[in-house]
């Protein structure tokens, strides 16, 4: 269980908001860097990070609860120990894709321009059919050949960079754009065989994040999809499943749809009854120029939208069979709002003697600070997992968890979960999950907030 001493995190789209902000980051924290804002002399931190800036409780003493931050449970990776890498379908330094993210402030931004200018994204795999079309103006740094060759020349890449910096291990995020939603079918890419095949038939429908996915799989390497299409089709799970190589996802979670996953959980535990949830959002960062696209905005859709499902599910009092809230999401581009995304949300509700409650939430969600976190857990849990083997009762030896993470899902908006698994959304389910995989770790026992030594 002991933490490896570095880890490599390779992203695909290390060029974008995201990926900027994330190492920008790092590296502000790694060298204690502090700036002037218009209110006082900043200091870096992972504020919005679960395992760096929260707790757990871990028991009681004296009348008195007793915490532990986090990441002092099991032996991590310290963040600032990452070592940064990955693709990009544009060429851009990441020190002038920081400065056009125009997320952070400009006096961070000058400290940290030495650190980041001679880096430069190694190409990527682009394809005009799964992402909007106004994408097209960024793609100057792009792997050409068929779409084998594309896969091997990952393959080439995460085993050179491993190599260059003598690492132990590598994990691949993608938080690139995203993607429309692949077609499955028979014979295309409902079994590995047939996933594989299409490869090496050069098939249109096998999408650029399936050709990373793929890669890693072969290379046993993590791999995490922070976007809402389908990379993960049949035929790539059973891949990973039959490679034993973690996979997780889809799409980060963390604003709207992270509030709406308890307020929905609250209302549905407290026995009202939603009956109406509008979602609209605006944001004008390159996620939402390229979620303009009805296509790719499709994607974001599905994923926003079942997000409620177990909750409703959990009420047959409340729901019958096959019934479920009016639900929609509106996203719309308005490029002077930049990066800082407007999430507003109305929840209308059935109540006491057919009352209706209307809840309406205002959010100003600063996209990429609180994705840039959010990455940084997913990176260094899904490295913490590939560590912890276990047993059932009657078991004769210990393995590693199912190659499908749900120790991740408190992280992401639609949970990857392996075949026939119940998908859990509720967010304090998926934190309690998370919570006491860490306590059992340790040889405490699962929290289950009954404190019957009060009682």
């Amino acid at each position: 269980m002991l933490a490896t001493c570095s880890v490599v995190v390779m992203l695909v789209g290390w060029g974008g908001n995201n990926g900027s902000t994330l190492m920008a980051g790092v590296i502000a924290n790694r060298e204690g860097i502090s700036w002037a804002t218009k209110d006082k002399v900043q200091q870096a931190n992972y504020f919005g990070s679960l395992t760096q800036a929260s707790t757990i409780r871990v028991g009681s003493y004296n009348g008195e609860e007793i915490y532990a931050p986090f990441k002092s449970l099991l032996p991590m990776v310290n963040p600032d120990d990452l070592v940064f890498g990955g693709w990009d379908i544009s060429s851009m330094n990441l020190a002038d894709a920081m400065t056009r993210a125009k997320v952070l402030d400009i006096d961070l931004q000058k400290q940290l321009r030495p650190y980041m200018e001679s880096i430069v994204p190694l190409p990527g795999i682009y394809d005009p059919d799964f992402i909007a079309a106004n994408q097209g103006s960024r793609a100057n740094n792009v792997i050409k050949g068929t779409k084998k060759e594309q896969m091997e020349q990952i393959i080439k890449d995460i085993r050179e960079f491993k190599e260059k910096n003598k690492v132990d291990k590598v994990v691949v995020l993608w938080t690139a754009n995203t993607e429309r939603y692949s077609n499955v079918s028979v014979g295309l890419n409902d079994t590995m065989e047939n996933l594989l095949a299409s490869v090496d038939k050069n098939e249109a429908e096998i999408s650029p994040s399936t050709l990373y996915a793929i890669a890693c799989v072969m290379e046993g390497v993590p791999f995490i999809n922070g976007s809402p299409q389908n990379t993960f089709v049949p035929g790539l799970i059973d891949l990973a499943i039959k490679n034993n190589c973690l996979i997780g996802g889809d799409d980060f979670k963390s604003g709207q749809t992270k509030m709406k996953s308890v307020l929905v959980d609250f209302l549905v535990g407290a026995g009202i009854k939603p009956t109406s949830i509008v979602s609209y959002n605006h944001l004008g960062n390159n996620d939402g120029m390229n979620l303009s696209a009805p296509q790719t905005f499709r994607s974001k859709e599905i994923s926003k939208s079942n997000v409620v499902d177990d909750m409703v599910s959990s009420n047959a009092i409340l729901y019958e069979p096959g019934e479920h809230p009016d639900h929609v999401v509106v996203i719309k581009y308005v490029p002077y709002v930049g990066d800082s995304k407007r999430a507003m949300d109305e929840y209308t509700s059935e109540i006491f003697m057919g009352g209706k409650s209307t809840i309406v939430l205002h959010n100003t969600c600063e996209d990429s600070l609180l994705a840039a976190p959010i990455i940084l857990d997913l990176v260094l849990l899904a490295e913490l997992s590939t560590r912890i083997q276990l047993k059932a009762e009657g078991e004769d030896k210990f393995h590693s968890f199912h190659p499908v993470a749900t120790i991740l899902s408190y992280l992401t908006k639609a949970p990857l979960v392996p075949p026939g698994t119940p998908v859990v959304n509720a967010l304090a389910k998926q934190r309690a999950m998370l919570e006491n995989i860490m306590r059992a770790c340790v040889g405490l026992a699962p929290e289950n907030n009954m404190i019957l030594e009060y009682k």
